[in-house]
């Protein structure tokens, strides 16, 4: 096995600060962590490694961590090979899940990794995932400060933050009913990741091990701005979650730094060159994240919904977890003659789709999303009104999200369980489709969401001065 801090050509040690980033697995977690460090590096002032966990699990990571390096030369790639886990108590256990456990049980070899980084580190950004392991190695062996990059809202943060206090009041080892957060209010039992209700899951057990471990950072950075999430974040702030908190900065929405992306990936056949063709605000955009795959007759449905609606469509169709897997044809996946029926009125593509510039674009009218944060945050950066249907982990949280902040819809009883009672059928999907298209008071919430997220990365505003103060906490 080899461990190896190489840098990546360009030349290091130009500035005094030098950050060590340690992502996690899942895209939904290294988007975020690519997003800031490319924003700091655009700096030039701000030396930066990253650990990159070998072998990723899907090929969508490996060729996010490719572009990265490529884009920015001199930020320096360290190479982390884990350590085989070979424990039969775990199979069946989600992949990603499975990669956290695995990054966990080897992270007593980052210390060595870290402390020869040349120039010295003068900080680690983690993830939540790998907090309970991180923050010890920083403290205790490398003495450097600790900041986590919390890649969900602060409404989840509030959550992770007071569910040790929760455990130890109701005497559990597992999420067993509603929460009351303080500041916040009251967290319904199945608003929470589901798989919290299990304490024998290995999800359970590493998400009390974290929450338990990350008040001892300096400082958790959140891709958030203060007028998308000001009640969680003026309680987390004010120490009403958890007294003594650490600082807690807003600095997102985070957005990506490649300014050749939408070239790289386009073309008279892409759907950017699709929705060109179409008029303003008619096109609904329905994609469910890189780890939700949805059971053949919901896809139907889903199918159905979209056509019975009327509107024009770019439909992202995802039938594994993992992409490595995903060989199905979409001919088969949604029935014969359904792409000939739509043809013209709506596009469908297992293919990557470049998510900002499809948002952005101004033929999008609603987002049919799985309310991954990574597109919410997307979503009211670009006034996108969304249509909310949760499928797992902290997403029921987060349409709550977008309930309270007035900019989209959610059916709260859709879900994706996959039996008869649970199917979301096409004609209801229909109805509420056309039913926010035509709501013109979310639309104009969505444009105002939107305005509020300009300002606050613009200089002064709210996420670029939170952006300054963590920064200068480290010089």
């Amino acid at each position: 096995m080899a461990l190896a801090a190489t840098p990546s050509s360009g030349d290091q040690g130009r500035g005094a600060l030098h950050l060590v980033f340690i992502p996690s697995a899942g895209m939904g977690h290294l988007l975020p962590f690519s997003r800031f460090i490319g924003s700091l590096a655009s700096q030039g002032n701000v030396d930066i490694s990253v650990v990159t966990a070998l072998p990723t699990v899907s090929e969508a990571e490996s060729g996010h961590f490719a572009a990265l390096f490529a884009a920015f030369p001199a930020i320096r790639r360290i190479d982390f090979n884990l350590l085989p886990l070979d424990d039969a108590t775990l199979a069946g256990t989600d992949p990603f899940v499975l990669r956290w456990e695995s990054l966990r049980r080897s992270a007593h070899l980052l210390g060595p990794l870290i402390a020869g980084a040349t120039p010295r580190a003068s900080a680690l950004v983690t993830d939540v995932t790998l907090a309970s392991q991180v923050i010890p190695i920083a403290k205790k062996e490398l003495h450097l400060p600790c900041h986590i990059l919390f890649i969900s809202c602060a409404t989840m943060l509030s959550f992770l933050a007071y569910f040790p206090t929760y455990l130890d009041g109701a005497n559990a080892d597992h999420l067993a009913g509603d929460v009351d957060i303080p500041g916040i209010g009251r967290i319904p039992v199945d608003y929470p990741p589901n798989v919290l209700r299990n304490p024998d899951s290995l999800f359970t057990k590493q998400f009390i091990a974290n929450g338990r471990e990350i008040a001892e950072v300096d400082g958790i950075l959140v891709n958030t701005f203060d007028a998308l999430e000001p009640e969680a974040l003026a309680a987390l702030r004010d120490g009403k979650v958890v007294p003594g908190f650490p600082p807690v900065y807003a600095v997102g929405p985070l957005k990506s730094s490649a300014t050749d992306k939408e070239a790289a990936h386009g073309g008279a056949s892409s759907p950017i060159a699709w929705l060109g063709e179409q008029p303003a605000r008619s096109v609904v955009y329905v994609a469910f994240g890189n780890r939700n795959a949805a059971a053949l007759d919901q896809i139907r449905e889903i199918g159905a919904g979209l056509e019975a609606s009327g509107s024009r469509f770019l439909w992202v169709v995802k039938t594994t977890v993992v992409d490595r897997d995903d060989t199905a044809e979409l001919k088969d996946v949604l029935g014969d003659g359904y792409l000939e029926r739509v043809q013209g009125r709506g596009l469908v593509t297992k293919e990557w789709v470049d998510q900002e510039a499809v948002l952005r674009h101004p033929a999008v009218g609603l987002y049919l999303s799985h309310c991954g944060w990574n597109s919410v945050t997307e979503s009211a950066a670009y006034g996108v009104p969304m249509l909310a249907w949760p499928t797992l982990g902290d997403q029921r949280l987060i349409a709550k999200v977008i309930k309270s902040g007035g900019f989209g819809l959610w059916v709260e009883h859709w879900s994706w369980d996959g039996g008869e009672g649970s199917l979301v059928r096409g004609a209801e999907i229909a109805e509420k489709v056309k039913e926010v298209m035509g709501d013109e008071a979310v639309s104009a919430r969505a444009r105002e969401i939107s305005l509020e997220a300009t300002k606050a990365v613009a200089e002064g505003g709210s996420s670029h001065r939170s952006m300054q103060e963590f920064l200068a906490t480290l010089s």
